[in-house]
């Protein structure tokens, strides 16, 4: 997941989103399958704990420091 993050600062996202451990350790195949189902639960950027909001038609996730995602 590379690119820029929310507030528009070009980083590499160095977190898994899911499991919040580095996305260099494991392959993190069970997360990205999680994730066609799940919201995000940990900032890529940052690895903060994100807020997260589940709606009838999608989700929004919030970090504080990198701000909304939404899905």
């Amino acid at each position: 997941m590379d690119g820029a993050a929310p507030g528009g600062t070009a980083v590499v996202a160095e977190w898994c989103d899911r499991c919040g451990e580095p996305e260099q350790v494991d392959t993190h195949e069970a997360c990205r399958a999680a994730r066609t189902f799940e919201p995000p639960r940990f900032c890529a950027y940052c690895r903060r704990r994100m807020k997260v909001q589940v709606l009838p038609t999608g989700w929004r996730a919030t970090c504080v420091e990198h701000g909304p995602t939404e899905g």
